[in-house]
């Protein structure tokens, strides 16, 4: 969750820096005075209970916003994103102001993130205290709001505002009315003292147990602390005949458990407890009774969501990683009319039965992973390496002989009355799987609060709801084959289907480029940076196979010794993003003259790496020699700090730092001896083992 709050934090940055809207939003908006100011999405406003507050008493005052629709604010732990409003006073002196108050949070799920916060209308209550010292009279409060306020983008936004008071012994009592007064009944308060809940933490889950004295139905857990629970995971509840039992999923960054649990208990919208409780260790299997809410505020049923899956899937048709499959298989159909019409709906029940199978086994992967407490959601594929690979070489494959490059009369779509008949229903089949295949980037519209819902229930509704998903995208092909028919609305064959041919393969081949990113994206976060290119680079390696595989399929068509070849060039391809053998190389710290000085002043030999992304010369080295067991071995040995001096882009200390050796260029490769005043060794641009390990054992000597 670590690594997702981080990447949720850097989208939500790139958001503020690039909305259009961000620049005019970071003005301050209003003036100081009294009354709402109207800002981007949401009105702001200073209000209290009273108009007046007496010497040596307090007053609740407020910062009241309201909404825009599926607008929201943030709770004081935002979840996986976001910041919490902040409120910075200007008083009179004498008044003083306590902390900013939160009431009730609600979950806000976002794609695969889950925020803490408020949508329409909410208030956060300050107590004012007045010293017994103030004089009475008018007075003015002053204070400037940040807020964050978010939908699909977020915006930062800021504000002037003000409210008027009076200072008077005759203060009349407090009103508890509008979204003020409201907020302060909505303040998570203390366990009652007939109530007790308990807190066991296990490997994977932290249960609670509230014991109320009646029957709950309902509960939710906001942790006070970020990286303890992980936010978007379902909290199943069980209800007990004196309480409820609830169990949330420990963050996967929370290696250890903590001595105490501190955040919200929410039993409903209108009550909840600020809870703090010791955390026993121990496990409590679940229960077969636990059952999981549905999303906050959502009106989705089991039967809605079956619908909204059905029509999604049928609207996935219409995305482009889809439609060319379905218009193919459509063409297939269109060549194939002749054939009997018992046929025909054999295929296209095949064909359905391809696309069921496929989600089937999404959905026993997706519940295997919950059940082994991983959190996954639709296109979970898409975060694992190895199917990047093999997907992205797929497609690319597949649209090579789409562009014409060779001719495998389109197989993997059934085009062509003959090779249908020679694939039958494997062809239909598979054709079924390359669609859900294909399918597993894209997300259509209605399918979103579908999968949501599907994905927080049971199996048995889970399996129901994707089983609808794949109705929905097997039934206009199945409709084509019961109603031959309705073909007739379809163009009919000639030479403009090897020209749809060839601007499929364009749409296949940008598909490509986006697996490829997201290929590397994988990797972004890599030692030194570079693991994406590097990663990417074996990619296109693979494709690179991939071609001349395709090529000598063009080349001798139809036959098995050009077939043969043409499997073994692409196997090899394959291997070459896939085979990664296990990373056992040390750590290199960025270079820096701190570090040298740090390292140097602690004892400690020193190899500097000058490199670059662009040196060929340089990942040459690294790759045969640097990353060797033996100089590595050495490096562990002997205690060395590594520091890698990236001169990919450029970098003023390391040009000063290359001109001190007389070097003006990459590779270089410099061992610091312990001793402070000893002279640097400085090797030779093209490393082999015996240069490093005979320099390392000279230099460690000194």
């Amino acid at each position: 969750m670590k690594i997702v709050r981080t990447i949720s934090t850097l989208l939500l940055a790139c958001a503020l820096l690039f909305h259009p809207s961000a620049n005019a939003q970071l003005q301050v908006v209003g003036d100081g005075g009294p009354g709402p100011v109207k800002a981007q999405h949401l009105t702001a406003e200073l209000v209290s209970l009273a108009p007046s507050i007496a010497p040596g008493g307090t007053l609740h005052v407020g910062l009241v916003i309201t909404l825009e629709e599926r607008w929201h604010v943030y709770w004081l732990n935002a979840g996986d994103s976001g910041e919490p409003p902040k409120i910075t006073w200007t008083l009179p002196d004498g008044i003083t102001s306590g902390p900013m108050q939160f009431p009730i949070p609600s979950r806000l799920p976002l794609g695969p993130l889950m925020d803490f916060g408020y949508e329409d209308e909410v208030a956060f209550p300050v107590q004012l205290t007045a010293a017994s010292s103030v004089k009475p009279g008018p007075i003015h409060l002053d204070a400037i709001a940040n807020w964050l306020v978010c939908r699909e983008v977020c915006i930062p936004g800021k504000a002037h505002l003000g409210l008027n008071l009076t200072v008077s012994p005759d203060t009349a009592p407090e009103q508890p009315v509008g979204a003020l007064g409201e907020a302060l009944t909505l303040i998570p308060k203390p366990l009652p003292p007939d109530a007790k809940l308990t807190v066991t933490g296990g490997q994977t889950d932290f249960v609670l147990t509230l014991t109320t004295g009646k029957r709950e139905t309902n509960a939710e857990f906001y942790p006070a602390q970020e990286e303890q629970i992980a936010n978007a995971a379902p909290q199943p509840i069980e209800s007990l005949p004196d309480g409820i039992r609830l169990r949330v999923r420990r963050s996967e960054d929370l290696k250890t458990l903590p001595a105490t649990l501190h955040g919200v208990f929410k039993l409903s919208n209108t009550v909840a407890y600020d809870v703090t409780e010791p955390v026993t260790p121990g496990e409590i299997a679940p229960s077969a009774n636990a059952t999981i809410p549905p999303p906050n505020g959502s009106n989705v049923t089991t039967l809605t969501a079956i619908g909204l899956a059905f029509l999604g899937g049928i609207i996935l048709n219409l995305m482009p990683c889809v439609f060319p499959v379905l218009f193919l298989k459509g063409l297939a159909l269109l060549q194939s009319s002749g054939q009997e019409r018992k046929h025909l709906r054999s295929h296209g029940l095949v064909y359905t039965l391809g696309i069921l199978v496929s989600f089937w086994v999404i959905v026993g992967v997706l519940l295997a992973l919950r059940a082994g407490g991983s959190q996954a959601g639709w296109g979970f594929q898409l975060q694992s390496p190895i199917f990047l690979t093999l997907l992205a070489a797929g497609i690319f494959f597949f649209a090579l002989s789409l562009a014409g490059l060779f001719d495998i009369g389109l197989s993997l779509t059934s085009v062509g009355g003959d090779l249908a008949q020679k694939q039958g229903y494997t062809g239909s089949f598979f054709t079924g799987v390359l669609a859900t295949v294909v399918a597993t980037p894209c997300t259509a519209p209605l399918m979103g609060a579908a999968i949501g819902f599907a994905l927080a229930q049971p199996a048995g509704i889970t399996f129901a709801i994707f089983t609808a998903l794949g109705l929905g995208l097997a039934a206009p092909y199945l409709l084509l084959s019961f109603q031959p028919a309705w073909t007739r609305l379809l163009p009919r064959p000639g030479a403009w289907m090897e020209i749809f041919k060839q601007i499929t393969a364009v749409i296949f081949f940008a598909t490509v480029i986006w697996l490829v990113y997201v290929y590397g994206s994988l990797f972004a976060g890599g030692a030194s940076g570079g693991q994406g290119i590097y990663r990417v680079a074996l990619l296109l390696g693979c494709f690179l196979m991939l071609t001349i595989a395709g090529w000598v399929l063009g080349k001798w068509p139809a036959r098995w010794s050009s077939t043969i070849a043409a499997i073994l060039i692409a196997a090899l391809g394959l291997a070459i993003p896939l085979y990664q053998p296990k990373d056992t190389t040390l750590v290199w710290a960025p270079y820096s003259q701190q570090a040298l000085n740090q390292a140097r002043a602690a004892g400690h030999p020193v190899f500097i790496d000058f490199t670059a992304a662009w040196c060929l010369s340089c990942q040459v080295n690294e790759r045969l020699v640097l990353k060797s067991a033996d100089v590595q071995h050495q490096f562990s040995k002997n205690n060395v700090t590594l520091l890698r001096a990236d001169w990919t882009q450029y970098d003023p200390e390391i040009t000063r730092q290359l001109a001190s050796i007389n070097r003006s260029g990459v590779p270089t490769y410099v061992i610091y001896p312990a001793p402070v005043n000893s002279t640097p060794d400085v090797l030779p641009e093209l490393l082999t083992k015996d240069i490093v390990l005979t320099a390392l054992e000279k230099d460690i000597k000194k």
